[in-house]
């Protein structure tokens, strides 16, 4: 059965496998603290509709509290372990709109409904919830396991067990940029993405993470950062995983992938 996979900006997409919503790191602002929204419109009220919501880390373009209020009592939050005492107002929004929080570490396994299950993943990337304290919780990817297996990175830099840790996927979801003109350590460009989708060997991939958010008055500073890493990485998959359909989605597009 195939997958379809919705991008509605950043790191957000709606994974839809077997009647099974799965939402990962919503964003669903036009603009947060030094950050704009350049391009796409902000996602409808849909888009935060979801059966379980995936949370890679703690950093605010990716645990956005205002965007996890808009999710209906009862939908389930899967969460690095220690997220919640690392950011109380987590704690409190998820008690006062009645979330059920999750908390996981590399390799466990969270039951959805429907033959559909969540299995944490490694990523390598710092996600504490800067600037604040020395106290540090794991990034996380997920793999969501249904009809397909999608492969949601997340932050992460391209590490040596990438592919062995995640295991055979079928779609993967890969960041390819960011939200500024210069990336730091712990994230993918569209060459290390690439040389990613080269090791896990999905069918197809989708990439994420880049052409939405930028930093307030700093449109000229290296445009080509914004506008073309989804390009970019898809020129660079034809080289290097030239078996791999690479679908490059406009901002609240929906895919359907084999």
């Amino acid at each position: 059965m195939p997958v379809e996979i919705t991008w509605w900006g950043h790191a957000t997409c709606t994974v839809r496998d077997s009647g099974v919503r799965v939402l990962t790191d919503p964003l669903f602002v036009r603009r947060f603290a030094h950050l704009r929204r350049r391009r796409g419109a902000v996602p409808p009220p849909e888009a935060a509709e979801a059966d379980v919501v995936l949370v890679s880390h703690l950093h605010s373009d990716h645990l956005h509290l205002p965007s996890l209020a808009r999710l209906a009592p009862g939908t389930r939050l899967v969460v690095p372990r220690g997220a919640p005492r690392a950011v109380p107002g987590l704690a409190r929004l998820a008690a006062a709109r009645g979330l059920v929080v999750t908390e996981v570490v590399p390799g466990e396994e969270v039951g959805v409904r429907a033959g559909v299950r969540v299995r944490a993943v490694s990523a390598r990337h710092d996600g504490r919830r800067l600037p604040f304290g020395p106290r540090r919780v794991r990034a996380l990817g997920y793999v969501v396991e249904g009809a397909a297996r999608t492969y949601f990175a997340g932050d992460t830099g391209l590490f040596d067990t990438m592919a062995e840790e995640t295991g055979p996927v079928d779609v993967a979801l890969l960041p390819v940029g960011g939200w500024g003109p210069y990336l730091g350590p712990g994230h993918l460009d569209p060459e290390g993405a690439a040389r990613a989708l080269a090791r896990l060997a999905p069918r197809a991939a989708v990439p994420v993470h880049y052409g939405t958010y930028w930093p307030i008055g700093m449109d000229a500073v290296r445009p080509h950062e914004f506008h073309a890493p989804g390009g970019e990485f898809a020129r660079l998959a034809e080289v290097l995983a030239p078996e791999t359909e690479v679908r490059v989605p406009a901002h609240g597009e929906r895919v359907l992938l084999p």
